[in-house]
């Protein structure tokens, strides 16, 4: 049994639909083939459970997995919450331009006060002009906070971490062991992940991307934040099929019952960087002790070599950092750094996290040695980086009414529609079994 490296072969899929997202890259044919990955993994591991004797088929709408790749939830008579804080964003420097990722307070903290500045844009935007973008980039991440300066390709690929991003692979398998699942009588044809335990430590966006394409096949996810923890203008979108609880992991009481979860799930999902388990008293071998049995996916920001590999970050920084935001504007005939037209780093690294996952479970249903899978935003920007643009059709801006489903979604915010399943696979239902709750809506207990 093969573990999942790369994405699959376009003869393994079908596509159906068109249309392309604007861009410099490849994005939809990212999103179609991310997409694609999950299914054919899907498709095996229905296999390997014996579910079916055939390997199914499986389908990619190319239109919904563009739209996918944005938000998939459309709110009826209220309107989600901004993703942005007032001051997050790119800005002039002294030399270039700096991207300042500001939404939790902690982070616009760090970057007020290495500005010295009043907490307003007009403030922030005199104070950062006085700046090297990577000289001030270093001094706000040694602050504690984040931000990128923005780089060319060339000169990402010169960079240390750059050239220790380009030698790692799209998964890192490491720390073979043999494990054996958990019976799940309850899996079938139609829903081959019900029963599976997934405990979800993942903040914005990847990870809980990954998550929720978990659940649409059935797994129970359950997503444990801190206390208070929120995400407003997210939350509504990814938390799809699961349950949310509050956890303190520094309260004795919050640690036993974290300790119990974990020994009881089949599968980790964790987003912490390099050490940061550690620090809380949960390095691998103590996780290992406590479940003996669990599969883990993890990812962070900058790879997992070099200088960065530490280093905080989202899909909109590494854009700066890699050179895809330097590409955009020379593509969009500007000068101001031009992004992708969504969070595709984001997108494409949750759904090849499901699909690793899923491979996990594959290899392990077989009785083989089951790695853990490790992935990074900045791989995947090297990912899209070397895909070619195949996709036709017109450009696709927004959604339309044809492209949601026609049931309504009461979600913990209000009614609203979802878009429709992307992935088809024959007699395998794509639905989710929750509509998307606020963060610490539910107890920290599994529901089965």
């Amino acid at each position: 049994m093969t573990l999942f490296r790369t994405l699959p072969d376009p003869g393994a899929y079908g596509v159906t639909g068109s249309g392309q997202l604007p861009s410099a890259y490849a994005v939809t044919e990212l999103a179609t083939a991310s997409l694609a990955a999950v299914g054919t993994e899907l498709s095996s591991l229905i296999q390997a459970l014996n579910l079916s004797a055939n390997r199914a088929e499986v389908t990619v709408d190319q239109r919904l997995a563009s739209l996918w790749y944005g938000y998939s939830f459309r709110p009826s008579g209220w309107e989600m919450p901004s993703l942005w804080d007032a001051i997050a964003g790119v800005y002039d420097c002294a030399d270039g331009w700096i991207r300042l990722h500001t939404n939790l307070p902690h982070h616009r903290a760090a970057a007020l006060q290495v500005l010295d500045c009043a907490n307003n844009r007009d403030a922030v935007t005199a104070a950062v002009k006085k700046w090297p973008g990577t000289a001030l980039e270093s001094a706000i991440v040694n602050q504690g906070g984040v931000a990128a300066a923005l780089r060319s390709r060339s000169d990402w690929l010169a960079h240390p971490q750059g050239a220790a991003v380009a030698s790692e692979p799209l998964i890192g398998w490491t720390e073979p062991r043999s494990i054996t699942l958990r019976d799940r009588p309850q899996a079938s044809l139609a829903r081959p992940l019900a029963g599976l335990r997934v405990l979800d430590l993942t903040r914005v966006l990847a990870g809980p991307i990954a998550t929720r394409t978990l659940a649409g096949f059935g797994a129970e996810v359950l997503r444990l934040d801190p206390p208070g923890w929120d995400e407003p203008g997210v939350i509504p979108d990814i938390s799809l099929g699961k349950r949310c609880a509050y956890l303190d992991l520094r309260s004795p009481n919050d640690r036993h019952r974290f300790e119990a979860l974990l020994s009881t799930a089949d599968v980790l999902v964790h987003g912490y960087r390099p050490g940061a388990l550690d620090g809380l008293g949960y390095d691998l071998k103590s996780r290992w002790q406590l479940a003996p049995n669990l599969i883990e996916v993890t990812l962070n920001a900058y790879g997992w070599s070099g200088p960065w590999a530490s280093r905080r970050g989202f899909d909109s920084l590494v854009q700066m950092s890699c050179g895809i935001a330097d590409t955009g504007r020379a593509w969009a005939g500007t000068d101001h750094p031009t992004p992708l037209p969504v969070q595709a780093l984001d997108h494409a690294t949750g759904y090849l996290m499901a699909a690793a996952t899923l491979s996990a479970l594959s290899v392990a249903a077989r009785g083989n040695m089951v790695p853990q899978a490790r992935l990074s935003l900045a791989r995947s920007a090297a990912l899209l980086d070397g895909l070619h643009k195949t996709a036709t059709g017109p450009d696709i801006s927004s959604a339309k009414d044809s492209d949601f489903s026609d049931l309504v979604e009461h979600s913990g915010w209000g009614p609203g529609q979802r878009l429709r399943p992307v992935l088809h696979i024959p007699s395998t239902s794509m639905t989710w079994d929750r509509p998307a709750q606020t963060c610490g809506s539910a107890h920290a207990t599994w529901a089965t």
